[in-house]
């Protein structure tokens, strides 16, 4: 698939933000992150009923970039930050240079792509602006866009946000502010989002001092160590409405009696990767499961929803016994998530918030000394992407953007999206490929899910 750029653009903030406005301060939470840009990528066809004898693709696709550059123009007023780059010093120069906008064409239709994706051709999608390198921060920028026009009139949405400053609820609720912009009309429940929360640094007070620096390195130390250099490669696991349900059925237990399907669903595919892992290295190693989860729930009272920035902590579970049930395995998970309650919240907020997290860190980097393999989860479910429709409908298909099938340091990470029905799950894996070949092959898992699947045969 070739991809060619047309255009590189800056779009600024219809309106100019004030000047007690021109810096954001980032939270303690954003401060233990990393400059890195995680992208959802939006496919969206032409709708056949929206062409005419008399208007013609090429017509169609120009009014509609035109409406995403003038309603992301727009949005921006109250996403500010967005327009502008992180500094050094955990903050955001608010001085609205704009989002990275980039524009371009693919010469094939999109159900040419959609047939059967290539995920190692997705990353072309992605906005690259030259300035990439992991973790640097001074100079980058806060948001990045490229929007695909493909032959057929359909286009693709490309948008991210570097971690540093938000997660993905913030990314989630630009994301339907800049399309309820767009549509010129905002449904009760997106209203919430047209006007973003920025006290988070309020909430959680940032710290530069010995402290953090101190923690920060001990942090990537313990958890660093996970990470190997080698051809890593991505494949999708679909579990349909049908599959989670009978999960959830076989999961059920007097400790879990309400399963979730983002729980079965982690707990399925950590036996099976595991199981990977013990045929490769020819015996079980302890395995650290690692899931980020959002605090904004877990506060009493909850948190808002459009509080923007980092507003998550990672929970773990240590798997040390070679063979364990699913309902086990799902009652560990919910254990580990049991710990962040309203008083786990409230102890991260004020300046006790750093003492707090100090401790943590270094209880969890003693208490699992032990693991040898981690896998890392992040949920996506309930982001909502499904849903956003920038006046010509909502997205045939959202998927992620990975450098799969290069030679990378990364660990093994999965990423868990709602499908299109809004009940299954796609889970997005990224494995070694000495670990992928294995965990293709697992018959148990080929059972409960589908392995690439054409995004046009999904439920709707």
């Amino acid at each position: 698939m070739e991809v060619k750029i047309i255009s590189r653009e800056s779009i600024k903030p219809s309106s100019p933000t004030p000047h007690d406005l021109k810096s954001h301060k980032l939270c303690l939470l954003d401060q233990f992150r990393s400059n890195i840009y995680v992208p959802r990528v939006l496919y969206y066809p032409l709708n056949q009923d929206d062409l005419s004898s008399t208007i013609d693709i090429d017509h169609i696709v120009s009014k509609r970039l035109q409406l995403l550059k003038q309603s992301l123009s727009e949005a921006l007023v109250r996403f500010y930050p967005l327009a502008g780059k992180l500094t050094n010093n955990f903050s955001v120069d608010c001085n609205d240079e704009g989002v990275y906008f980039v524009e371009a064409v693919a010469k094939i239709h999109l159900n040419e792509f959609l047939i059967q994706p290539d995920h190692n051709l997705i990353h072309k999608l992605f906005p690259v602006d030259g300035n990439e390198q992991r973790g640097q921060i001074a100079g980058a920028h806060v948001a990045k866009v490229q929007v695909t026009s493909f032959a057929c009139g359909g286009l693709v949405i490309c948008a991210c946000i570097s971690h540093a400053f938000g997660d993905g609820t913030s990314f989630s609720s630009f994301m339907k502010a800049w399309a309820a912009t767009a549509r010129n009309k905002t449904s009760e429940e997106e209203a919430i989002y047209i006007c973003p929360n920025y006290d988070a640094s309020s909430l959680f007070p940032p710290n530069d001092g010995d402290l953090f620096h101190q923690l920060k390195a001990t942090s990537r130390a313990s958890f660093g160590r996970f990470f190997e250099t080698g051809k890593f490669v991505v494949r999708r696991f679909v579990f349909d409405a049908k599959a989670t349900a009978e999960l959830k059925a076989k999961a059920k237990s007097s400790r879990v009696q309400n399963p979730t399907r983002v729980e079965v669903v982690s707990a399925t595919l950590s036996k099976s990767v595991m199981t990977a892992f013990k045929t490769r290295s020819g015996s079980h190693k302890p395995t650290l499961l690692s899931h980020a989860v959002n605090l904004r729930s877990k506060a009493r009272p909850p948190l808002s929803e459009n509080l923007i920035g980092n507003i998550v902590w990672k929970t773990n579970a240590l798997c040390t016994e070679e063979e364990v049930d699913l309902d086990v395995l799902v009652w560990q998970l919910r254990e580990a998530l049991s710990k962040f309650d309203g008083d786990f919240v409230k102890s991260l907020q004020g300046v006790g918030g750093l003492l707090k997290l100090s401790e943590d860190i270094k209880c969890e980097a003693e208490a699992y000394s032990d693991a040898k393999n981690k896998i890392m989860f992040s949920s996506w479910c309930t982001f909502g992407f499904y849903g956003i429709d920038f006046g010509w409908g909502k997205p045939i298909w959202v998927s992620g953007a990975c450098l799969g099938g290069s030679i990378v340091e990364s660990s093994p990470t999965i990423i868990l999206m709602d499908t299109r029905s809004g009940n299954g799950i796609e889970a997005w894996v990224l494995l070694l490929e000495e670990d992928m070949a294995l965990l293709e092959v697992d018959e148990k898992l080929r059972e409960v899910a589908t392995i690439d699947p054409s995004p046009l045969k999904l439920p709707q």
